[in-house]
């Protein structure tokens, strides 16, 4: 039977219950899944989970910001295209832990709030949609160094490489370098933990 991932669960570290994991695609790799069922560590399905949370932060604001209707036509477009891959990121990582027996979370799970004037202006809008890309870039930076299951690291490398683009994009409406450090930051799981925390309601 499935287990239900709760808000609480995704946000809270902890137990991580465990189970059987093949891999399935993400966006546009295809994994070939081994004859038997893998069993993925424990501290690698904690990640996936994370993963799945900053996914769903980054869609909640994302589409707030949309229907705030504050946006330039480029920043409207940028949006339009981060949805679109945070959703295909969101859906590949649901099935890798669909294939665990666990049941990812959704937005019906979780409520998202954010600092007051978050949504009054487009400048406002970008500046904190910048600091959410920064955590979703920093976690799947910081779950590549800890994964242990070398088949989950492909998936999350290529979204890696999506999320520096939406982070260099975001850089370029702003009027920032689109080019960063040399060397990312890679947040370790308890980071993202309590930065995710930060926006639960």
């Amino acid at each position: 039977m499935a287990h239900r991932l709760t808000r609480a669960a995704v946000l809270r570290r902890g137990a991580i219950a465990g189970g059987a994991l093949t891999v399935g695609g993400v966006g546009t790799a295809v994994l070939a899944a081994p004859a038997g069922a893998m069993t993925f560590p424990d501290s690698d399905l904690a990640y996936l989970r994370l993963l799945v949370g900053a996914e769903l932060l980054a869609l909640d604001y994302q589409g707030r910001a949309l229907s705030s209707r504050l946006l330039s036509t480029g920043s409207t477009a940028l949006f339009k295209q981060a949805v679109a891959d945070d959703t295909a990121h969101y859906s590949g990582l649901v099935d890798l832990l669909g294939k665990g027996n666990v049941v990812a979370a959704t937005s019906d799970d979780i409520d998202f709030a954010y600092p007051k004037g978050s949504f009054d202006s487009e400048a406002a809008i970008l500046k904190l949609a910048d600091q959410i890309q920064a955590l979703a870039l920093g976690a799947y930076v910081g779950a590549l160094q800890s994964l242990q299951t070398p088949l989950i690291r492909l998936p999350v490398a290529q979204i890696a490489v999506n999320e520096s683009q939406h982070a260099a994009a975001l850089a370029a409406l702003a009027g920032r370098p689109v080019l960063g450090r040399a060397f990312g930051p890679a947040l370790q799981i308890d980071a993202v933990s309590a930065a995710l925390s930060e926006f639960e309601s």
